[in-house]
């Protein structure tokens, strides 16, 4: 059984973009960016929601292209329709078994990419175990937040905490059962 992790950039005050999903505020270099790319490296699957797959047009990604080319990629999206001959795989978004089928059967650790919504999705039905996130030092005040409008209380045990220079604080959680 494979881990589903939720490895993702996120503001002081709990947001992964800003308005009109503005990520300019984050990291796009130094230390940090390398240790994250560096654990893409390690993921074997990646899922996401149709509005991360899309946001992925804005910096060229073509219509049916995979993101991640070390990575099997699957979108869950009820509307998303992509070429015939599409490098990643659309599912529908309530299409829990195949999430679980994915945990159970992947050659290695599956990374959710993107978030907001379809992160809650997920954590709502108890699917993420862990989370890391790369806490920038700015407040956006608004945007995207971390987990869309979920949250339940749910308790996490801190495994890995990590300092870097200029403010960027890496945390690593076990999402408890």
């Amino acid at each position: 059984m494979q881990p589903i992790i939720y490895d993702v950039a996120v503001s002081v005050d709990g947001f992964i973009a800003g308005a009109g999903d503005d990520i300019t505020k984050f990291a796009h270099e130094g230390q940090v960016v390398e240790d994250y790319f560096e654990r893409l490296n390690t993921y074997a699957i990646a899922i996401m929601g149709r509005k991360t797959y899309e946001f992925g047009y804005r910096f060229g990604l073509e219509p049916g292209a995979n993101p991640y080319e070390n990575m099997k990629t699957f979108v869950f999206s009820r509307s998303l329709e992509l070429p015939g001959e599409s490098a990643v795989e659309v599912i529908d978004k309530n299409e829990l078994s195949k999430i679980k089928d994915l945990k159970a059967n992947a050659d290695g650790p599956i990374y959710v990419c993107g978030g907001g919504e379809f992160a809650g999705h997920l954590m709502s039905n108890r699917l993420i175990d862990i989370l890391r996130l790369k806490r920038a030092p700015i407040l956006l005040g608004s945007g995207v937040r971390l987990f869309g409008d979920f949250g339940d209380g749910r308790e996490m045990i801190n495994t890995t905490t990590r300092i870097y220079d200029g403010g960027y604080l890496f945390q690593e959680f076990q999402v408890k059962p």
